[in-house]
């Protein structure tokens, strides 16, 4: 009731009437963001565009009335809302329950979403918050492509490149697919997952060590992956060819197949129960909602210019990159602007795009309202720009695989930022995951496996509080993989998995420590791929608190041929009994120790 409350009293505030009354939606056709090239990659709020794009012409034909003649009761709204958000949840339960592979099945490394008709998020959960990016991109990449009179009930839509494709790193295959009432296309349903192996020059297609995107696999643009209720089988049989796991990816692929034909037929149930002018109004008006209250938030913040710098750990052991970020912030919006950040790498660290546009957001919502529903109607208050060629503004061919742990990073520069804005909220320096990719034949089976995992970091401590141990930061959020699943799954033994003791920095609040496990190879042919952060610059205190302490990977600790292996490496070989350890980074803590 708390939430319904909020609703009718934000919108009876906006519109200026008495109580009682109900808010008439006002549908502002608009996207999520926009960009333009040129001398930097920028996002702009679409209400200072004058021109529209072609396939928003005819965005309003979906027949049954105008939603602008449509009034809104601001309850309806939350309910049509909530379940909205009940339609992605089901969607990811029907994905990760019949997914094959344990990065799916088990880590939830997956999301789903509802799009309005013309490509703004309406529901998201915060699971994943990275793909947020991706899906925005790909639906828009979609209705670029794509016209919409040659869109045909039954239609599924596939993609994943960041240049090509509104994607942020080719592992993460989004698939969309539009939904239909009486011939018109009324919403969209998309839902990405990581896939574990799709091509590329290592297994697990992601190695920070990559200097190009294609060496980091198959690239796909928006095409049919199905076709008018059919598979479209020379585009699966592309994909499966480039993979080294194709029957773990054919049962992905068909998951997400699955869990997009849950996300269709629940939201025709939607859009039949309250018809589609309704209900169209509704998404509007929740949309319109988000913004007014984002725009509060912000209008809480001191107007202002705030500078933050942050360092990835670039390519050769003690190099480092830049992050900049001149954050402005005045008349109800943020504007973030990265110029000054080093130029992008010959390594998969870059941050493309969609990428950076999901962790601003992500990290801004967290900081200044957690609870303001996650949809395109927050976006709308804020403005991005990076230039191009830099390593928040790569352009192809740069290598992008390893983005989510460079995000984490650049995370902490926003947090930065917002942290002098409103240091009653501050947020020290985060110890972000560590990326390792295990792969070989499995002697139980004679088959090949790919174990894609990521290992949780910690975050950093608050302005009023401790850091949270053994957790993913900002704009990640998979879990780490269960030792039962992992042992059950791979030829590997866990031998430590605990807290990483004193790796959190001290303070006033202490940064969260990071984890220690330890993986003993049980194959004699064990290949392996490392991808990190923080193993060069630490997680930064802040007021007087201490850093967090860097990350390691040790190869067989503790014996006479112990030997640290670097923060970006591919196919190291394994013997039989090798046993690697992990160490994730821990986080800043605050204020003076007392």
């Amino acid at each position: 009731m708390v939430r319904r409350d909020r609703f009718r009293r934000h919108a009876r505030a906006a519109a200026g009437r008495p109580a009682g009354r109900r808010l008439p939606g006002r549908a502002r056709h608009r996207r999520a963001d926009g960009y333009h090239h040129g001398h930097s990659a920028r996002l702009v709020d679409p209400r200072r565009r004058g021109r529209q794009p072609a396939h928003r012409s005819h965005a309003r034909r979906a027949g049954q009335g105008s939603p602008l003649m449509t009034p809104v009761d601001p309850i309806r709204a939350e309910v049509v809302a909530r379940y909205l958000l009940g339609v992605t949840e089901e969607m990811s339960a029907a994905l990760m329950r019949t997914a094959f592979s344990p990065n799916i099945k088990e880590r939830g490394d997956c999301s789903t979403a509802v799009f309005d008709h013309l490509g703004n998020v309406v529901a998201l959960p915060q699971r994943v918050p990275i793909h947020l990016g991706s899906m925005v991109g790909v639906v828009q990449a979609v209705l670029e492509r794509f016209p919409r009179q040659e869109i045909r009930p039954g239609d599924m839509f596939l993609a994943n490149d960041p240049y090509n494709g509104g994607g942020s790193h080719l592992p993460d295959i989004n698939v969309i697919s539009p939904v239909f009432i009486d011939g018109e296309i009324v919403a969209y349903v998309a839902c990405i997952a990581h896939h574990a192996d799709v091509g590329g020059m290592v297994p697990g297609s992601e190695a920070a060590v990559c200097q190009s995107i294609f060496q980091e696999g198959l690239r796909i643009p928006p095409v049919r992956i199905v076709s008018a209720g059919q598979v479209n089988r020379d585009v699966f049989d592309i994909l499966m060819l480039n993979s080294r796991t194709p029957d773990e990816r054919a049962g992905d692929l068909r998951a997400q197949i699955a869990a997009n034909t849950v996300g269709q037929r629940s939201v025709q149930t939607l859009f039949e129960r309250y018809g589609v002018a309704q209900t169209q109004a509704i998404m509007a008006a929740y949309l319109d909602f988000t913004e007014r209250r984002f725009a509060a938030a912000i209008a809480k913040v001191p107007p202002g210019r705030y500078e933050a710098c942050e360092y990835l750990d670039g390519v050769e052991a003690g190099e480092k990159a830049a992050i900049r970020l001149v954050l402005t912030v005045g008349d109800g919006k943020l504007n973030f602007d990265f110029a000054g950040s080093a130029p992008q790498l010959a390594a998969a660290r870059n941050i493309p795009l969609r990428a950076l546009v999901a962790t601003v957001y992500t990290v801004v919502k967290s900081l200044l309202d957690p609870d303001v529903p996650a949809n395109s109607g927050y976006f709308r208050t804020m403005d991005i720009s990076a230039p191009s060629g830099s390593v928040v503004g790569p352009v192809s061919p740069a290598a992008v695989g390893a983005r989510s742990i460079s995000c984490a990073v650049l995370g902490d520069a926003i947090a930065a930022a917002l942290s002098q804005a409103i240091p009653d909220r501050a947020l020290a320096g985060c110890g972000p995951h560590q990326l390792i990719v295990l792969a070989g034949t499995d002697p139980r089976t004679g088959g090949y496996y790919v174990n894609y995992e990521t290992i949780a970091g910690a975050m950093g401590a608050r302005a009023y509080q401790p850091g949270v141990d053994a957790v993913r930061v900002h704009a990640s959020g998979s879990s780490n993989l269960p030792v039962e699943a992992l042992e059950h799954a791979y030829p590997f033994l866990i031998e430590r998995y605990a807290l990483r003791r004193d790796s959190g920095g001290a303070g006033h609040h202490r940064g969260g420590h990071g984890v220690v496990r330890d993986y003993r190879a049980l194959g004699d042919d064990t290949v392996l791929s490392l991808s990190s952060e923080r193993q060069n610059v630490p997680a930064a205190g802040m007021a007087g608190g201490a850093d967090g302490a860097l990350g390691e990977f040790i190869l067989n600790p503790g014996t006479p041929g112990e030997r640290r292996l670097p923060s970006a490496a591919a196919e190291i070989r394994l013997r039989r009994n090798d046993v690697l350890r992990v160490c994730t980074p821990g986080a800043g803590g605050y204020g003076t120790p007392a």
